[in-house]
């Protein structure tokens, strides 16, 4: 007698049970590649609020990640024609967002230290040194990547409000590579799969830049808070 087959892996996408989201985005990308451009509207009005949450957190700033969002669905729009149905949108859509903050950040570093070379420059003004949590970009709650978290027993409200702000602000300070890899793990809950996709590197590549993006935002967090008493709790 032969051996029994062996039970089918959950991981295994031929054999896990259909996703009513997948299969509804997967019936309005047919309609759409087909010609049907109505099926637009209900497509991207299904994550276009994802959209922005993932912009915003990655770069820290409303206004900043409502045109990087939109940004997003402009290349959504043109490439969708491209799109092998066999994928999941979702993470596509993930993978054009991130590239979208990711250059954005990358080209606004740029900017920034050709200014600050600028004003170093002979009878120049050095300019301030913005501390942790103030108003500058990436600073305060409102700007910031991470969502608010549930509101805490009223015992642990300003510590908990206090250990939010550091992180949101040391965040704000990580490479934009690093602060990438944090929302798509920590925050958005991607899989190492989906996060390898939406970066373009193996999963191998993604644990390993996720260890060095926690010890960085760990390290910025100590650094801000040097005496420990955010992290030791009661203080």
């Amino acid at each position: 007698m032969p051996p029994p087959a062996a039970e089918p892996s959950s991981s295994d996408p031929a054999r896990r049970p259909a996703d009513p989201g997948a299969l509804e985005d997967a019936r309005l990308i047919r309609a759409i590649q087909g010609g049907d451009t109505s099926a637009w509207g209900p497509l991207l009005a299904r994550h276009q609020s994802m959209l922005f949450n993932l912009c915003y957190r990655i770069v820290g700033r409303r206004d900043w990640a409502g045109d990087l969002a939109q940004d997003a669905i402009v290349r959504i729009i043109h490439s969708i024609g491209g799109f092998d149905a066999r994928a999941r949108f979702s993470t596509w859509i993930y993978t054009i967002a991130t590239n979208v903050c990711l250059s954005a950040l990358r080209s606004e570093k740029y900017r920034r230290h050709a200014s600050l070379d600028a004003a170093d420059g002979p009878g120049a003004t050095p300019p301030h040194a913005e501390r942790p949590g103030s108003r500058g970009r990436g600073g305060t709650a409102e700007q910031s990547p991470y969502a608010r978290d549930r509101e805490p027993d009223p015992g642990s409200r300003v510590i908990q409000g206090e250990r939010v702000s550091a992180a949101r602000a040391a965040l704000a300070r990580l490479d934009p590579e690093q602060r990438a890899i944090l929302v798509l793990r920590d925050v958005q809950g991607l899989d190492y799969g989906a996060i390898g996709q939406a970066l373009d590197v193996p999963v191998g590549t993604v644990k390993s830049r996720l260890f060095r993006a926690r010890a960085a935002l760990r390290d910025e967090i100590e650094r801000a808070d040097p005496e420990g008493g955010l992290a030791s709790g009661d203080g």
